[in-house]
């Protein structure tokens, strides 16, 4: 493979993979949610049939569906309110919320064990409110491999997409982007369409065509509003555990909380029959309270001094995240904003996607050189070699991007998958604190392959006249 491709497109790739690393605004006005408060107007000690800990894109549907049929649901989301941050509220803030690395940022930025920056979503509506917002449906060969009932996953379908999915409008850069794909044999051309299908489509959005983001909180619109209750900024501590006798495993309880004045509280689940504790607190958040409550591989959890209630090597296991290439378009003229509307499935198993015209803060951009910088010039620990004339290049371009609006668009190849595996481990006992978290990049050599053979359908066959 020819490289010398990586030397002219490095700084604006690693530039557009921060904004898009992450894999749903809501309207001008803000539903009136009169169920949704602030942890701190909570009583110490609550009762209710099912606890939810994480308002995301799993937590919200279900406990909107749970509040019907005389259960009464509580949600504890560690995180704020989508509808009060226009960062989140207007697409063309969307590179701003990723950047945001002050304490409360909906994106909560970490850095993986292997040296690769990330974020985990810390908001009501979870990564639906920070990601790039493409909506599209599973595959009908996945369905069938979960077992799963057709007609009632299309039900679930089309209950969601009256609320958050819309054609998105395709502008110039988008349709370049479909016409290439086309023309390099990502066939047939599906059109505009939610369904999971090989070739190019437009897929549905959850923007509306005022540029307005919808989330999963969108969908507690559902919810009956006399039986539930929403917490924010409600950090769950611990899941509380007892053994009844004559069972074998422990049985949850209740959950010990704080808000945001640290002050503690707890609930309880009724004693009835619609009593449950359900854990959606998104791909890193459940594994780790699970640790912090004792359930968890025996010897990690003795190290941090946490009373073991179940010794289960598994859980903290088979973490994954999907490996994403970047390549930068740059535009003498500024390109309009959007996000991913048109992608390519293959049949080698790799997405490609494309995006444009993303706006910065400016002081947001300013640190994002700065930090840039600081990794192209550290010595102690380097994933890679940089060539001097490719971070010359770099450097330039990073500083070139604290306009307000990147003249470039972006195409990003991503994997299916990916076969790649890691863990997850405690750093402390805080759960607003990111684990330790090693995702083990392309440590399988099928997604290694997948990887390369995509990048070669852009770099050697790719019409980049199409964008001129």
């Amino acid at each position: 493979m020819d490289f010398r491709w990586w030397r002219r497109s490095f700084a604006g790739a690693f530039v557009s993979w921060v904004f898009f690393f992450l894999r749903f605004s809501c309207s001008d006005k803000a539903p009136d949610f009169t169920f949704v408060k602030e942890a701190t107007s909570a009583p110490p000690v609550i009762s209710y049939d099912y606890i939810i800990i994480g308002g995301g894109t799993a937590g919200c549907p279900l406990a909107a569906t749970l509040s019907h049929g005389g259960a009464t649901v509580l949600v504890l989301e560690r995180g704020g309110s989508p509808y009060t941050n226009p960062n989140i509220t207007n697409i063309g803030n969307f590179a701003s919320v990723l950047l945001d690395r002050s304490p409360t940022s909906p994106a909560q930025p970490f850095t993986s064990e292997d040296g690769v920056y990330n974020a985990r979503a810390r908001i009501l509506g979870g990564g639906s409110a920070v990601n790039a917002g493409f909506y599209t449906r599973a595959s009908t060969h996945y369905i069938k491999e979960m077992g799963w009932n057709q007609k009632m996953v299309e039900q679930a379908y089309e209950w969601v997409e009256k609320v958050v999915a819309f054609q998105p409008p395709l502008m110039e850069w988008q349709t370049a982007l479909r016409d290439g794909l086309l023309e390099v044999g990502v066939l047939p051309n599906n059109g505009f369409t939610y369904n999971h299908l090989y070739g190019t489509k437009v897929g549905g959005t959850i923007f509306d065509k005022e540029g307005h983001r919808h989330t999963a909180a969108d969908l507690l619109q559902y919810a009956n509003p006399s039986s539930i209750t929403v917490y924010l900024h409600a950090i769950v501590h611990k899941i509380l555990f007892r053994h009844i006798p004559g069972r074998a495993r422990p049985q949850a309880y209740g959950v010990i909380y704080k808000d945001a004045n640290g002050v503690r509280h707890q609930a309880y689940l009724k004693n009835n029959s619609k009593n449950e504790i359900i854990l959606t607190a998104g791909a890193i958040g459940s594994p780790q309270l699970l640790m912090l409550s004792g359930i968890g591989p025996g010897y990690h959890l003795r190290t941090h001094g946490i009373q073991v209630v179940v010794d289960q090597p598994l859980v903290g296991q088979g973490m994954a995240d999907n490996p994403m290439n970047v390549l930068l378009i740059p535009s003498p003229l500024p390109v309009e904003v959007s996000l991913v509307q048109v992608v390519g499935i293959t049949k080698f198993d790799t997405y490609i996607e494309g995006a444009s015209g993303l706006s910065l803060a400016y002081p947001l951009a300013r640190r994002l050189a700065k930090s840039f910088r600081l990794i192209l010039n550290q010595g102690d620990y380097e994933p890679f070699k940089v060539p001097p004339e490719a971070m010359a290049i770099a450097v330039d371009t990073v500083n070139a991007v604290v306009n307000r609006t990147l003249r470039a668009g972006v195409i990003l190849e991503k994997i299916t998958g990916p076969l790649s595996t890691g863990h997850l481990e405690l750093r402390n006992l805080d759960p607003d604190d990111t684990p330790s978290v090693t995702f083990n990049y392309f440590q399988e050599p099928e997604d290694l392959r997948r990887c390369i053979e995509g990048e070669d359908m852009q770099m050697l066959h790719f019409p980049w006249n199409n964008f001129a």
